[in-house]
């Protein structure tokens, strides 16, 4: 590709802020045209075949079909250069197993943007695609390195070549996820984690007295948190059970949890029952 030609840009992620981030901060780049969007991995499939773009940037945990899946799909050969955009470490650290140009962590900052742009730029004039391409094929029909997922805490991304089969009836929860903060990655163990709270599109996971931001919904986390460990309080709270301490309630018949750190959070009514249940307060 000569320099200075126009690439076209792909933007698939099934959050619509986050569409809305990587279309803001390539606006502001020079030669780029955004050909479209998809909010799925099989409308994001139809997208690269029909307008054949440059690069895309390639949301990793979507419903239905994930951005591995749309990979797989496509086709290595026939893949445009692609920037993997996730919030869960265990893709993010292994992206280059995958051959994909680079990675962003969700919530990501401009300048870590800029990176991942920059190196796709890159090697896209020096005609670098191709090359990643073959050791994309070369790792999804199980040669070279394992793709690990490390944060779920399983051998393998489930059904990729070489994986080790999950135990049948065992979930995947996760182990790790990483926080992306100045451009720098930084790794919380779930076991770490007190209680998350929601803070609007964000989630901030309460570790060791710090608070870490990223951009994840609720539902997702608690689908992804081990639920023998971990339980959902409220619409807008997520406690490590064994960091309850008391369950309380005001003469108003509201209810809330006192943590060991002394924090106090709210329990939804209809939360309440379950909660009491694990304490061996109900039968």
């Amino acid at each position: 590709m000569a320099r200075g030609k126009t690439l076209r840009i792909l933007i698939v992620d099934d959050e619509a802020l986050a569409r809305q981030r990587l279309e803001d901060l390539l606006r502001h780049q020079d030669n780029v045209e955004i050909v479209g969007f998809a909010d799925n991995g099989e409308a994001a499939i139809s997208a690269i075949r029909t307008l054949k773009p440059d690069i895309v940037f390639l949301d990793v945990q979507m419903p239905g079909a994930t951005g591995i899946d749309v990979i797989r799909t496509i086709g290595p050969q026939d893949m445009p250069a692609t920037v993997f955009v996730t919030a869960y470490d265990q893709y993010a650290l292994k992206a280059f197993d995958l051959a994909a140009i680079d990675y962003l962590v969700k919530p990501f900052d401009d300048e870590r943007f800029e990176q991942a742009f920059a190196r796709a730029r890159r090697l896209i004039e020096l005609e670098e695609v191709d090359r990643l391409s073959e050791q994309l094929l070369a790792v999804l029909q199980g040669g070279g390195h394992g793709i690990t997922t490390g944060g779920l805490g399983a051998s393998a991304v489930p059904g990729a070549p070489g994986a080790t089969p999950a135990p049948v009836g065992k979930p995947e929860y996760l182990e790790r996820i990483a926080v992306e903060t100045r451009g720098q990655v930084r790794v919380v163990p779930v076991g770490d984690i007190e209680y998350i709270t929601a803070s609007g599109p964000y989630a901030e996971l309460h570790a060791n007295g710090r608070a870490h931001v990223i951009r994840e919904r609720m539902q997702m986390l608690e689908e992804r948190l081990d639920p023998a460990k971990f339980f959902r309080i409220h619409r807008s709270a997520i406690v490590r059970l064994d960091q309850i301490e008391t369950l309380l309630r005001d003469p108003g018949g509201d209810y809330g949890v006192k943590l060991r750190s002394g924090v106090q959070l709210s329990v939804s009514r209809n939360r309440v029952e379950q909660l009491e249940r694990w304490m061996g307060l109900a039968t």
